[in-house]
């Protein structure tokens, strides 16, 4: 009998694109809230972004930061004993974080580097709070947590895809990683599918047989999409699915964002019911 984790994105995936809301995914959370299955939100959104949602939609799961750079498993959710010792812990107030990402000092002087060498990149750590609010539509207070960053930086750049590239392949010299959700990001080693498979692993140390269950929309959530069992590719608003995440066995969902979300995560549960019944 396995028990279902879902793992999901945030913007354009759970929260609506423009307006940040996941109201047309209440029926899908409402159930799974009633067949208790874990809800991990897994995105490039700071801590104190998702600690934001998770209230709102009281949440108590594990959840993962800035593109898998940090996990953040609550105080007494697992028996860590069995954690690989190579993994970087850090005993936080309410959490275990398991520090996967580069540190953010480290970004954010790339990012001068990049700058200084030609490249017109502007990073979250370079704008007000008030030019984050323009740019993605957040409110101010919103915009304030998304600018306090640990592991990940978002950036806007312009140029043709010789540009991108370019920009591309100087960050992997200087030794990071870079990928792209609403903005580009410059990042370490980690990803969004490491922090999957690690909280994977201790789900299926505590249960045994496990489905994973993942939504995302952009290239950012490629390698969480490739862990999952089922892997959801959300459709954007603009009508499309993005290409990046055409896994040979995804999903593609007909409802933009968190309606498709909801559509998928609905249908999911009737299927897996068949192998799985709910526990309190």
């Amino acid at each position: 009998m396995k028990r279902p984790l879902i793992f999901t994105d945030l913007d354009g995936t759970l929260l609506d694109h423009g307006t940040y809301s996941c109201q047309p995914a209440y029926p899908a959370l409402k159930l799974i809230r009633e067949k208790n299955i874990p809800l991990i939100f897994c995105s490039s959104k700071t801590r104190k972004e998702i600690e934001h949602y998770r209230r709102l939609l009281d949440n108590h799961d594990p959840f993962v930061t800035e593109n898998g750079g940090g996990i953040f498993i609550p105080e007494g959710y697992f028996d860590l004993s069995t954690l690989p010792p190579n993994l970087v812990t850090i005993k936080e107030p309410g959490y275990t974080v398991i520090r996967l990402g580069a540190p953010y000092a480290l970004l954010r002087r790339a990012v001068r580097e990049l700058r200084a060498e030609g490249f017109a990149i502007t990073g979250f750590g370079d704008m007000t709070a008030a030019e984050v609010v323009g740019l993605t539509g957040l409110d101010a207070e919103q915009a304030t947590m998304a600018k306090e960053r640990d592991f990940d930086e978002p950036f806007t750049f312009s140029g043709g895809a010789a540009d991108v590239e370019k920009l591309c392949e100087n960050i992997r010299r200087k030794g990071f990683c870079s990928t792209k959700g609403v903005f580009f990001h410059i990042l370490g080693k980690s990803d969004k599918g490491k922090a999957v498979d690690i909280l994977s692993t201790l789900f299926r140390q505590r249960w045994g047989k496990i489905t994973v269950v993942a939504l995302g929309d952009s290239p950012n959530d490629l390698s969480m999409l490739r862990h999952a069992d089922y892997p959801v590719a959300i459709r954007k608003p603009d009508g499309g699915h993005d290409p990046n995440l055409d896994l040979p066995h995804s999903i593609k969902t007909d409802g933009i964002g968190p309606a498709g979300w909801n559509e998928v995560v609905l249908q999911l549960l009737r299927t897996l019911d068949s192998d799985w019944q709910p526990t309190t």
